[in-house]
């Protein structure tokens, strides 16, 4: 995994803002005409801020991947895979019905959703929908290495998302 460098943009403290946090900035925008004027000072593509007792980093401080340790365990965020509009059977594991019998046209419908009374389908009914593209959070993945030439990691394990997806990589 490709792992920073990332850029400190403002620490957040509970005086000013009422919580303690610090804003971080990742791949920088090169041309200035891509730049917003809101955004003016604050020129990357992707900013997130992370939560934390006390920042021991100053705003324009750089973070790389020589915070992380070998054999540490860490928690990783990110965006799975988007499946599309799914059945029951696939999104959430239903059985189906019978192959024999005069089931015809139907193996894989998910029965009946509701009963004569309440005469309505209840919040929450498993039903075919869109499947995947949701956050996900993958805790406790072990450091194999880290290669701080190049600002890489490699994990036991896997991660959520497509291939080139940007994840969110905690300690705490």
């Amino acid at each position: 995994i490709s792992a920073g460098p990332c850029k400190v943009l403002q620490i957040k403290t509970k005086d000013k803002d009422g919580y303690e946090s610090v804003q971080i900035g990742f791949e920088k925008i090169e041309k200035e005409s891509h730049i917003k004027k809101t955004m003016k000072g604050k020129e990357f593509k992707h900013i997130k801020e992370f939560r934390c007792v006390s920042p021991e980093s100053k705003a324009g401080d750089d973070i790389d991947v020589s915070v992380f340790k070998e054999g540490e365990k860490i928690n990783i965020v990110g965006t799975s895979k988007g499946k599309g509009f799914q059945g029951g059977v696939k999104r959430h594991g239903f059985s189906g019905r019978k192959a024999t019998h005069g089931v015809k046209h139907e193996q894989r419908m998910i029965g009946s959703i509701g009963c004569r009374y309440p005469q309505r389908v209840i919040k929450g009914r498993r039903m075919p929908g869109r499947m995947g593209f949701q956050r996900i959070t993958v805790k406790n993945l072990e450091v194999m290495r880290v290669d701080r030439e190049n600002n890489l990691l490699a994990l036991k394990g896997a991660v959520p998302g497509r291939k080139g997806t940007l994840l969110e990589i905690s300690n705490f």
